[in-house]
Protein backbone atom coordinates (compact mmCIF):
# COMPACT_ATOMS: atom_id res chain seq x y z
CA UNK A 1 0.00 0.00 0.00
CA UNK A 2 2.73 2.46 0.94
CA UNK A 3 4.50 2.13 -2.41
CA UNK A 4 1.29 2.76 -4.32
CA UNK A 5 0.45 5.70 -2.07
CA UNK A 6 3.94 7.09 -2.55
CA UNK A 7 3.62 6.78 -6.31
CA UNK A 8 0.34 8.69 -6.34
CA UNK A 9 1.85 11.34 -4.08
CA UNK A 10 4.92 11.76 -6.29
CA UNK A 11 2.82 11.99 -9.44
CA UNK A 12 0.65 14.70 -7.92
CA UNK A 13 3.66 16.65 -6.70
CA UNK A 14 5.26 16.52 -10.13
CA UNK A 15 2.19 18.14 -11.69
CA UNK A 16 1.10 20.36 -8.81
CA UNK A 17 -0.23 23.84 -9.72
CA UNK A 18 1.44 26.94 -8.33
CA UNK A 19 -0.62 28.78 -5.72
CA UNK A 20 -2.59 25.74 -4.51
CA UNK A 21 -2.11 23.63 -1.40
CA UNK A 22 -3.00 19.98 -1.02
CA UNK A 23 -5.54 19.03 1.61
CA UNK A 24 -5.33 15.25 1.86
CA UNK A 25 -8.86 14.01 2.55
CA UNK A 26 -8.17 11.07 4.81
CA UNK A 27 -11.74 10.14 5.74
CA UNK A 28 -12.25 6.43 5.21
CA UNK A 29 -8.50 5.76 5.31
CA UNK A 30 -6.38 4.45 8.19
CA UNK A 31 -3.94 6.33 10.37
CA UNK A 32 -1.08 4.33 8.83
CA UNK A 33 -1.69 5.99 5.45
CA UNK A 34 -1.69 9.42 7.06
CA UNK A 35 1.60 8.63 8.78
CA UNK A 36 3.06 7.51 5.47
CA UNK A 37 2.09 10.77 3.76
CA UNK A 38 3.39 12.78 6.71
CA UNK A 39 6.73 11.13 6.10
CA UNK A 40 6.71 12.61 2.59
CA UNK A 41 6.00 16.08 3.99
CA UNK A 42 2.21 16.27 3.81
CA UNK A 43 0.94 17.98 6.98
CA UNK A 44 -2.66 19.02 6.19
CA UNK A 45 -5.40 16.40 6.46
CA UNK A 46 -9.15 16.67 6.12
CA UNK A 47 -11.76 14.68 8.01
CA UNK A 48 -15.54 14.99 7.89
CA UNK A 49 -16.66 12.78 10.79
CA UNK A 50 -15.55 13.55 14.31
CA UNK A 51 -16.12 10.00 15.51
CA UNK A 52 -13.74 8.65 12.88
CA UNK A 53 -11.19 11.43 13.18
CA UNK A 54 -10.52 11.41 16.92
CA UNK A 55 -8.90 7.94 17.13
CA UNK A 56 -6.64 8.86 14.21
CA UNK A 57 -5.65 12.11 15.82
CA UNK A 58 -4.83 10.35 19.07
CA UNK A 59 -2.70 7.70 17.36
CA UNK A 60 -0.85 10.38 15.36
CA UNK A 61 -0.38 12.84 18.21
CA UNK A 62 3.40 12.57 17.90
CA UNK A 63 3.21 14.26 14.48
CA UNK A 64 2.81 18.00 13.90
CA UNK A 65 -0.25 17.70 11.65
CA UNK A 66 -2.87 20.31 10.82
CA UNK A 67 -6.38 18.92 10.94
CA UNK A 68 -9.14 20.41 8.80
CA UNK A 69 -12.82 19.68 9.42
CA UNK A 70 -14.55 19.46 6.03
CA UNK A 71 -17.88 17.83 6.82
CA UNK A 72 -21.22 19.30 7.75
CA UNK A 73 -20.85 20.73 11.24
CA UNK A 74 -23.74 19.93 13.56
CA UNK A 75 -24.36 22.40 16.36
CA UNK A 76 -23.99 19.75 19.06
CA UNK A 77 -20.52 18.82 17.74
CA UNK A 78 -19.10 22.35 17.65
CA UNK A 79 -17.21 22.20 20.94
CA UNK A 80 -15.54 18.90 20.13
CA UNK A 81 -14.62 20.07 16.62
CA UNK A 82 -13.18 23.35 17.92
CA UNK A 83 -11.01 21.37 20.32
CA UNK A 84 -9.78 18.93 17.66
CA UNK A 85 -9.46 20.96 14.43
CA UNK A 86 -7.58 24.16 13.66
CA UNK A 87 -9.39 24.82 10.36
CA UNK A 88 -13.11 24.42 9.64
CA UNK A 89 -14.20 24.49 5.98
CA UNK A 90 -17.96 24.16 6.36
CA UNK A 91 -19.42 27.19 8.13
CA UNK A 92 -22.73 27.53 6.31
CA UNK A 93 -24.71 30.06 8.36
CA UNK A 94 -24.32 33.11 10.56
CA UNK A 95 -25.84 31.22 13.48
CA UNK A 96 -23.21 28.50 13.17
CA UNK A 97 -20.38 31.02 12.81
CA UNK A 98 -21.54 32.80 15.96
CA UNK A 99 -21.73 29.52 17.88
CA UNK A 100 -18.23 28.50 16.78
CA UNK A 101 -16.86 31.91 17.76
CA UNK A 102 -18.45 31.81 21.21
CA UNK A 103 -17.25 28.28 21.96
CA UNK A 104 -13.78 29.01 20.59
CA UNK A 105 -13.46 31.87 23.08
CA UNK A 106 -14.59 29.60 25.89
CA UNK A 107 -12.06 26.95 24.85
CA UNK A 108 -9.18 29.37 24.33
CA UNK A 109 -8.93 28.39 20.67
CA UNK A 110 -8.89 30.47 17.50
CA UNK A 111 -9.83 28.28 14.53
CA UNK A 112 -9.57 29.47 10.95
CA UNK A 113 -12.97 29.42 9.24
CA UNK A 114 -13.97 29.08 5.62
CA UNK A 115 -17.52 30.07 4.76
CA UNK A 116 -19.42 27.59 2.63
CA UNK A 117 -21.14 29.29 -0.29
CA UNK A 118 -23.78 27.83 -2.55
CA UNK A 119 -23.57 29.40 -5.99
CA UNK A 120 -25.78 26.93 -7.85
CA UNK A 121 -29.11 25.34 -7.02
CA UNK A 122 -28.30 22.05 -5.29
CA UNK A 123 -30.69 20.51 -2.76
CA UNK A 124 -27.94 18.23 -1.43
CA UNK A 125 -25.75 21.10 -0.18
CA UNK A 126 -26.06 24.05 2.15
CA UNK A 127 -24.27 27.35 2.28
CA UNK A 128 -24.57 31.08 1.85
CA UNK A 129 -25.94 32.65 -1.29
CA UNK A 130 -24.16 35.76 -2.51
CA UNK A 131 -26.87 38.02 -1.14
CA UNK A 132 -27.01 36.27 2.24
CA UNK A 133 -23.23 36.53 2.62
CA UNK A 134 -23.35 40.23 1.81
CA UNK A 135 -26.07 40.76 4.41
CA UNK A 136 -24.13 38.83 7.06
CA UNK A 137 -20.67 40.18 6.30
CA UNK A 138 -20.60 43.03 8.82
CA UNK A 139 -21.64 40.69 11.64
CA UNK A 140 -19.13 38.06 10.54
CA UNK A 141 -16.32 40.61 10.61
CA UNK A 142 -17.20 41.47 14.18
CA UNK A 143 -16.82 37.94 15.53
CA UNK A 144 -14.09 37.36 18.11
CA UNK A 145 -12.39 34.04 18.71
CA UNK A 146 -12.15 33.01 15.05
CA UNK A 147 -10.30 34.02 11.90
CA UNK A 148 -12.40 34.08 8.74
CA UNK A 149 -9.88 33.31 6.04
CA UNK A 150 -11.80 32.24 2.95
CA UNK A 151 -14.68 30.59 1.15
CA UNK A 152 -15.48 26.97 0.38
CA UNK A 153 -17.74 25.62 -2.33
CA UNK A 154 -18.65 22.31 -3.93
CA UNK A 155 -19.93 21.80 -7.44
CA UNK A 156 -23.17 19.88 -8.07
CA UNK A 157 -22.36 16.37 -9.26
CA UNK A 158 -24.21 16.78 -12.55
CA UNK A 159 -22.33 19.94 -13.53
CA UNK A 160 -19.89 19.40 -16.45
CA UNK A 161 -16.25 20.38 -16.06
CA UNK A 162 -16.55 23.68 -17.91
CA UNK A 163 -19.49 24.59 -15.69
CA UNK A 164 -17.48 23.65 -12.63
CA UNK A 165 -14.63 25.90 -13.65
CA UNK A 166 -17.08 28.78 -14.09
CA UNK A 167 -18.49 28.08 -10.63
CA UNK A 168 -15.01 28.03 -9.13
CA UNK A 169 -14.14 31.30 -10.86
CA UNK A 170 -17.23 32.89 -9.33
CA UNK A 171 -16.22 31.66 -5.88
CA UNK A 172 -12.72 33.08 -6.32
CA UNK A 173 -14.16 36.43 -7.42
CA UNK A 174 -16.47 36.49 -4.41
CA UNK A 175 -13.58 35.75 -2.05
CA UNK A 176 -11.57 38.55 -3.65
CA UNK A 177 -14.51 40.91 -3.20
CA UNK A 178 -14.41 40.30 0.55
CA UNK A 179 -10.58 40.33 0.57
CA UNK A 180 -10.39 36.71 1.72
CA UNK A 181 -7.19 34.92 0.68
CA UNK A 182 -8.33 31.30 0.75
CA UNK A 183 -10.63 29.32 -1.55
CA UNK A 184 -11.28 25.68 -0.70
CA UNK A 185 -12.71 24.11 -3.84
CA UNK A 186 -12.04 21.24 -6.17
CA UNK A 187 -11.90 17.54 -5.39
CA UNK A 188 -10.50 14.45 -7.07
CA UNK A 189 -12.71 14.80 -10.15
CA UNK A 190 -12.32 18.53 -10.78
CA UNK A 191 -9.21 19.73 -9.00
CA UNK A 192 -7.48 20.92 -12.15
CA UNK A 193 -10.43 23.18 -13.00
CA UNK A 194 -10.45 24.52 -9.45
CA UNK A 195 -6.72 25.21 -9.52
CA UNK A 196 -7.03 27.08 -12.79
CA UNK A 197 -9.80 29.18 -11.24
CA UNK A 198 -7.69 30.20 -8.26
CA UNK A 199 -8.24 27.57 -5.57
CA UNK A 200 -5.77 27.75 -2.70
CA UNK A 201 -6.91 24.46 -1.08
CA UNK A 202 -7.57 21.40 -3.24
CA UNK A 203 -9.36 18.63 -1.32
CA UNK A 204 -8.09 15.33 -2.72
CA UNK A 205 -9.11 11.92 -1.44
CA UNK A 206 -9.39 9.03 -3.88
CA UNK A 207 -6.89 10.40 -6.41
CA UNK A 208 -4.33 10.40 -3.61
CA UNK A 209 -5.28 7.55 -1.28
CA UNK A 210 -7.06 5.28 -3.76
CA UNK A 211 -10.37 3.63 -2.96
CA UNK A 212 -11.53 3.84 0.63
CA UNK A 213 -10.62 0.80 2.67
CA UNK A 214 -13.68 0.98 4.89
CA UNK A 215 -16.95 2.76 5.22
CA UNK A 216 -16.53 5.59 7.68
CA UNK A 217 -18.71 5.42 10.77
CA UNK A 218 -21.38 8.07 11.08
CA UNK A 219 -20.36 10.95 13.28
Amino acid sequence: MSASLEQRWRELQADWPDGSKLLAVSKGHPAESIRTLAGFGQLDFGESRLQEARPKQESLADLALRWHFIGRLQSNKVRAVVRAFSVIHSIDSLLLAERVARIALEEGQRPSLLLQVKLRDDPTKGGWSRSALEESWEQLQGLSGVSIVGLMTMAPQELPLDGRRQLFEECRALADRFELPECSMGMSGDWREAAAAGATWLRLGSVLFGARLHQAAAG
